[in-house]
Parts: structure tokens; sequence; C-alpha cells
């Protein structure tokens, strides 16, 4: 069957993507819609362009060329693509081509004027939209301009721009091809875009247009200011009429020209507000038919609205799918555990089916529905209360939620004698056996998963794992446990606050934690220099672990003098903290254990920052000075009125935080120590299951849910296409900034700091472990990238526990994310670095390399000149 270079609109559905292109797919769709008006056209079909290309040899090579390019060599890029368009302009459109289009025109008329507009296969798309990366050209007037400008068109798929947006989608240049729509110009008295959902807070109840006269293209190119009108409920709730003093209006003879508006039209709405309350019924009327939110190009003609272009907004984050109607509000679970990247469906899944609260997934990350905690005045305290210590931000935009009065119902009070939720926990002793016992519980139940797992395979082993997520559940209930961390949260929290009101010292606790015993996350930090301190005195080996880029370099490691004790030392270390990574909540990351060489860098810093014997003295140092301030601070509080009172007190609160601080640690390394066993047997499964044809490869699994996974075992059957769409999906994902704070009508709610004592500049954050340090600003984003000197200050999205071994190399630390008690923050203090966390967009205002100072008392970074 010979495939039509030729498509009428009206003969084409979103099912036609690969030949007419995503803006041609959705124009055929809008043309279906009743009551939708799409000015009448066609579309050249991809095979049409194809057919152009096939003319031209050379394309190939200069495509091998561009694909193996830097995708930072900017100037490379620029210089390919250009001559790519150049030989693709340079083809002649063939002849049966040229026939199938100017046959096309007739039917509509030759002497008509068009818009001639690319559409590429990989644009509008739900998880990328493209826009404004190839071109349109307005207002083209006779067959042979149009034939030259589809030409142009095809030319633009490479662009320096849509080259660039392509590679940082992961889109294989080979995979897109260029449909091109020509469409009956229409010449409006207005023109603009409609956003079905706010784009700034992503709420879907709101509508926003912009709405300027002419051509939509003077909005668009950025010439005036549009009017801006926003709609609820069918209702224009806010407005702001821009003075519009250029328009783009069509030649008579073709082409585009800016034009001064009249004086007297200027500061004219361009829509009146009726105009704007149907243009968004037209709009909602489309987002129906679409399923999703819509970002819409409008021409209003003779009191008549044209639909120029309609397409997925890919910007929004997505709302937790629900069963019912009812409002809801949701916390963020990634800021409150230290991982905002998204996760993949095996990873949140087992998330979920491992957490002691129901937990909902959205743009791959996981959200707690606390709406019902809200609601009732008692638990909306402690859960306020809660968050606050946890995530300032996150607290001031659930009161943001609150304040407004309708999202939340309001209900009764739980009934007297029940607990409030977040409440004072029960007492515990301050014992260290306490503690002992503790951890020694958690590393028998862990030891038994590893022994009883081993015969474990098929459909036996997901009956044999959900059984052991029940005792992963008990292990994380435990009441003891519990109790243990929030004695030393509260023995810290007493301590800071009761010795600011007695001293005046801010954060007094920070010094009085150093060096605290138990402390699983340090000592993983301390243990890597004393692996530096095997390396070290032999630069043979230095030499090359700075060339390692295999993991399987430790069996290497042996054939070099002193390489054994070095691949024994690296050994020991994994043995004891292998299970841990980069974002290792999500069970699908890669492990130290399963990736060494992450930590390669991390080693070499230590070699080359420090001395031998460095983690004893810095523990020992950090003991001394708890020491001293304990001694200061209960001196000086002897030397107060009842002084001997406040004195004795302070000293059973220091002796129950030095107790019981570090084992706030600890779970987090069972829950991690738990998740590696799982991961190792079901990565087993999926390796038979590679064997047995079932799947192309192992990791195929992580995108899949834990039951999924189990299904495709039971049934030996997997939907290929479920997994590429979820391959598709994740990378997408990336690109989206996950809220602290979602509503069930899709507005993120940002929360702020609301302080005045910062210096006019300064960037805003909490204050988590005391002192000043200036430095050079290192932004890292990814460990297995650190360079770090001495002296340095981290500066990073958020900090897991698996960052702690860069914390013994820097001065200061400064994250987007955090909070008093996260792991960042508690580890921070340990090694008494100064750090102030939950600072919005850090990674963004500070260049690396930038000189900044970092309050960690105060809570605020200055920028140095």
């Amino acid at each position: 069957m010979i495939e039509p270079y030729v498509l009428d609109l009206q003969e084409i559905d979103e099912s036609q993507l690969a030949v007419v292109g995503g803006k041609g797919a959705h124009l055929g769709a809008l043309s279906r819609i009743e009551g939708i008006q799409v000015p009448a056209g066609f579309c050249v079909t991809t095979d049409a362009f194809r057919r152009a290309l096939a003319q031209a040899p050379s394309i190939d090579d200069q495509l091998d060329q561009l694909s193996r390019l830097d995708p930072e060599d900017r100037e490379a890029i620029r210089t390919l693509s250009a001559e790519i368009r150049r030989t693709i302009e340079g083809i002649a459109v063939p002849d049966d081509v040229a026939s199938a289009i100017t046959g096309a025109l007739a039917r509509l008329g030759d002497e008509e004027a068009y818009a001639v507009r690319s559409s590429a296969t990989a644009e509008d798309l739900p998880t990328a939209s493209f826009a404004g990366q190839q071109d349109t050209y307005l207002n083209v007037m006779g067959p042979t301009a149009v034939l030259q400008h589809i030409s142009r068109c095809w030319a633009s798929l490479f662009t320096e721009r849509a080259v660039t947006y392509r590679r940082r989608n992961g889109i294989d240049h080979r995979r897109v091809h260029m449909a091109v729509v020509v469409q009956r110009m229409v010449f409006p008295h207005a023109a603009g875009v409609l956003f079905t959902a706010d784009p700034v807070t992503g709420n879907r109840k709101v509508a926003t247009v912009d709405a300027g006269f002419g051509l939509g293209e003077a909005l668009v190119s950025g010439l005036v200011n549009p009017d801006v009108f926003t709609v609820r409920d069918g209702e224009v709730v806010a407005k702001a009429i821009a003075a519009k003093q250029r328009a783009v209006h069509a030649l008579p003879a073709g082409g585009t020209q800016e034009v001064a508006v009249d004086a007297r039209r200027q500061e004219q709405p361009a829509l009146t507000d009726a105009q704007v309350v149907r243009l968004v019924q037209l709009g909602r009327r489309i987002e129906t038919y679409f399923g999703r939110p819509q970002d819409i190009e409008w021409c209003l003609v003779d009191d008549e609205f044209r639909i120029v272009q309609s397409r997925p907004i890919t910007t929004l984050f997505p709302i937790p799918e629900t069963d019912d109607e009812e409002n809801h509000v949701y916390v963020s679970v990634g800021h409150q555990q230290m991982m905002t990247d998204p996760m993949r469906p095996l990873g949140f899944s087992m998330w979920q089916l491992t957490a002691m609260v129901p937990m909902h997934e959205a743009g791959g990350r996981l959200f707690v529905d606390v709406t019902r905690r809200l609601a009732s005045p008692t638990s909306r305290a402690g859960l306020l209360d809660l968050m606050g210590k946890g995530d300032p931000l996150t607290r001031d935009a659930l009161e943001t939620v609150i304040d407004r009065g309708d999202l939340v119902p309001s209900l009764p009070d739980a009934a007297p004698g029940k607990p409030p939720a977040g409440g004072a926990s029960v007492p515990i002793a301050t014992d260290p056996a306490i503690v002992t016992e503790l951890i020694e519980r958690s590393e028998e139940s862990v030891a038994a998963l590893e022994r009883d797992v081993r015969t474990k395979t098929g459909p036996e082993l997901f009956d044999f794992l959900r059984e052991a997520f029940e005792e992963h559940k008990r292990v994380l209930s435990d009441p003891l446990s519990f109790q243990a961390i929030m004695a030393g949260m509260e023995a810290t929290w007493w301590l800071n606050d009761k010795l600011w009101e007695w001293l005046g010292e801010k954060n007094a606790a920070d010094t009085l934690t150093l060096s605290a015993p138990d402390n699983i996350t340090s000592e993983m930090g301390l243990a890597l220099l004393d692996v530096a301190d095997v390396i070290r005195p032999y630069p043979e080996l230095v030499a090359f672990l700075q060339g390692v880029g295999d993991e399987g370099f430790l069996d290497e490691l042996a054939k070099l003098a002193g390489g054994s004790e070095a691949r024994d030392a690296i050994q020991e270390y994994l043995d004891r903290y292998g299970m841990r990574c980069v974002g290792e909540i999500d069970i699908t990351r890669p492990r130290w254990g399963e990736r060494p060489t992450t930590l390669v860098p991390v080693i070499l810093d230590n070699v080359r920052n420090f001395g031998p014997g460095a983690a004893e003295r810095r523990f020992e140092e950090g003991l001394q000075r708890a020491r001293k301030k304990e001694q200061d601070v209960l001196s000086r509080l002897r030397a107060l009125p009842d002084g001997d009172a406040k004195a004795d007190e302070a000293k059973r609160m220091i002796d129950r935080v030095r107790t019981f601080i570090g084992y706030r640690e600890y779970p987090k390394y069972g829950i991690v120590s738990r998740y590696f066993v799982y991961k190792q047997a079901l990565l087993g499964e999926a390796e038979r299951l590679v064997r047995a044809g079932v799947l192309a490869e192992a990791e195929d699994v992580f995108y899949l849910t834990f039951q999924e996974f189990d299904d495709v075992v039971r049934s030996h059957q997997v939907d290929d296409r479920l997994v590429r769409q979820r391959k598709d999906a994740f990378r997408s994902y990336h690109a989206l900034t996950p809220p602290r704070v979602l509503t069930s009508d899709g507005e993120a709610v940002t929360g702020s700091y609301r302080r005045d004592d910062v210096p006019a500049g300064a960037l805003v954050g909490l204050p988590v472990s005391t002192g000043t340090v200036e430095g050079r600003a290192r932004v890292i984003l990814d460990m297995a990238e650190a360079d770090l000197e001495a002296g340095d200050i981290l500066v990073t999205t958020f900090t897991d526990p698996s960052w702690s071994p860069l914390f013994v190399g820097v001065a200061g630390l400064v994250t987007e994310v955090g909070g008093l008690m996260t792991h960042g923050a508690v580890i921070a203090r340990e090694y008494g670095l100064p750090a102030v966390v939950g600072v919005e967009g850090a990674t963004r205002l500070i260049r690396d390399g930038q000189r900044i100072r970092v309050h960690g008392t105060d809570g605020y970074v200055e920028i140095l000149p």
C-alpha cells in the first residue's frame, strides 16, 4: 500500500501521530470536537519528509556526527545543525510530493493565504511539548511559496534549540520525523493563548487567558505584554489589562509586519469578560476530550473563536489519583526523606508496601494525604508542630491552605482520652543499654531475613516477601525504638529552648551532641577516612584509582603494591555500608555495593585532604568540644538564680541527648539494609526471567510495581509496551519540581520563611547547625562527581545518609531541602559543620566556585563579591 503524502485535517486523529506529527494529530482531533472551529487545511505527512530526505544520502553521515557530539558543545551543535538545515533546504521537493500538495491547495483555493506550520513526531506530547522548537510561517501566498516554506519547516527539525531539546529529553534524532500542517490563514481581531490550568500554581480549577490585538505572533515573540484574565467557576476573578502598543498584522502581498496600535485602543481589553468566559468553556471542552490540561492557541474572528493549536501543559505536576470527588491536601514524602528525585514504579511501590501510613504516587513521587489531620484542631496542631520541626516551609504551606478555608473541612476534635497525633512520647530511662538492645534486635532481624530469603524463588519468593514486609513494619513500629528516637529529639529541643531562655545562647545543643555514640551515619563518614589511610602510602594505588571507570576495579587492586590491603579495606567498608546510596529509599537506585566506583572520588579527596589517623582525631576533637561545652553551660547555669536546679535539669537532658541522639540514624540504616536484601532477591528473579526469554533485561522490572512483577513471575508474560511507556514517563518526571504541599485541585503550594532579620540579598533557610563559615561553594548534584578541597562548602539539593562521607571533607553545608532533625542536619551537627537547609533554589542561585558565607546559627547564606 502506498502511503499518501497529503491528508486532510478531517481525515486525521491522534492515532496517526507517526504520520502527521503532534501538531497535526491534535488539529485533526480538534476538528472532530463538536462546537470547536479549526481553520480548514491539510497535513503533508512524514512519508513526504522521508521521500525528500532520501534524495540527500549525506544526511545519514551528518546525523551520525550529530549523535556523537557532546551535548554541552554548543558551538559544534550550532555548526552541524546549520549544515543539516542547508542540506534539507537545498533538496527539491520531489515531483509526486509537490503534485499532491498543489492538488490539495487547489481544492482549498490557490489564491488563499496559508499558515505553514511544522509538526514533528516528537512534539505536543504528554511528556514533552517541544513548544517553539520548530518553525511556523504565516500568510504564505501561492503554491510556489507554500512548497518553499514546507522545505523550511522540514529543515527546522534541526534548529539548534530543537536538537538540544531532543538531547536533553533522551530522544534519538533518527526517530523523529517532520510533517507540515498547511491551513487557511485567519485574520483575527485578537489572538492569544488559553491555559486550562494555572501554569504557575498548577491549579486545575483556574484557567488563564493571555490576549492581544492582531495575530498571536506578537504575544508568542514577546513583542507586547498581553492582557491576562483569570477565570474560576465560569467567572473572571482577576484581570490585568496591558498597554498594547504594537501588534502583528498580515500584509496583502504575503508575510507579516509589526504595526503601532492606535493610542486610543492600547489600553482597551482585547476581549470582553463574556468572550473570555466563552473561550474558557471551549477550552474545558477541549481539555475533556484530550483528558488533560491544555495550552491552546486561539484567534477571534467576527466574534467567533478559531482554535489553531492545542497541546498538553507538560510542566504541571500530576495529581494523585483518588476514587472520590472530595478535596485532599497532600504532603511530600520526599521532602521528609531527603529524596525529591522521581522513583521508578518498583521503588515507590516497595516504599508504599513497607511504610507505616498510606501513601499516594504522582509524578514518580510519594505523598501522604493529611486532609483529615488538618480538619481537626487538635490533630492539626500536632501535625503542624511536627512539620515545622521537620521543614518550616511545609508548615507554612499547610497554614496557607488552612487560612484560605476552601479546601479543608472543619471536623470536631477526637473523643477525650485519645492522645493527639504527634503528641508527647512515653517516658524512657536514660540507659545506653536500650540503644544496644535495639541495634541488636535490628541486626538479628536482618540476618534472619538474609538467611530465609535464600531458599525462595518464583511465586514463593513474593509470598515470603509480603510476610517480610510485615516484619519490616513491626521493626519500624517498635514502641521502644520510637521512644528512643523521640527522647533524643525532645532533649535536643529542650536544650535549645531552655539554654536560649536562660543563657541567651542559640542552638547550644549543636555542640553538646558532637561525637555522640552509636551514630551509624557519622561512623560511616569517618570509616572512609580509615580506608584512605590504607591507600595513602602507595602512590601507585592512588594513580590507579584516579583512572578507575570499571566496577571490577577491586580485583585489579591486588596486582599493585599495597593493593590487597586496600581491596580488603574497601570490601570491609562495603560489607558494612554497601547497601547505601544516594536516594536510597528507592530500591531501584544502584547501591555502593553494586557500584563501588561511586566512592572512589570521595576516597581520593580524603587521601588528598587529610593525614593519617584523621577519623580517630576528628571523633576525639568533637568529644572534647562537647565535654568542654557541657562544663561551660553547667557552670554558667549554676551562677544563675535557682542555678543548681537548672544545672541539674540541663545535665539530665545532656546525658539524655548523648545517649539517644545517635540512634536517630539507626532505623533508616536498618530499613536500607533490608531493602538491599529484597533487591538482591528480586534481581535474582529478574535474571531468571531474562534467561527464560520473558524480559529483555533484568532492570525492566524496575518499571513494574511489586504486584505487577509478581504477576509476570506467575504468568511468564510481560507487557513490553507498558515498560516502554513507564521508561518515557520516568524520564519526563525529572523535569518536574515536586511541591512540598499539593492539593487535589493540582495547586502546588509553596511556603515562605516570613523573616525580616536577614541582610538584603541573602538566601534564607533554616539554621540547623551553629557557626559561621566562609569558603568556596561547590555545587554538587552527583556524589560520584565530588572534587573537594579543604575549606569547601557543599551546596546541593538534598542530603540523605549516603552523603555523609563528603561531610568529613567540607567546612559547611547548604541544601535546598531539609529540616532540623533530617539526616543532613544531624550529621552536620555531629561533625560541627555550620549548615543552613531548606534554601529554595540554592543550586541555581549559587554558582559553583563562588565564595559564600554560611550563617548556621541564624539561617541564611550570603553570596560574597
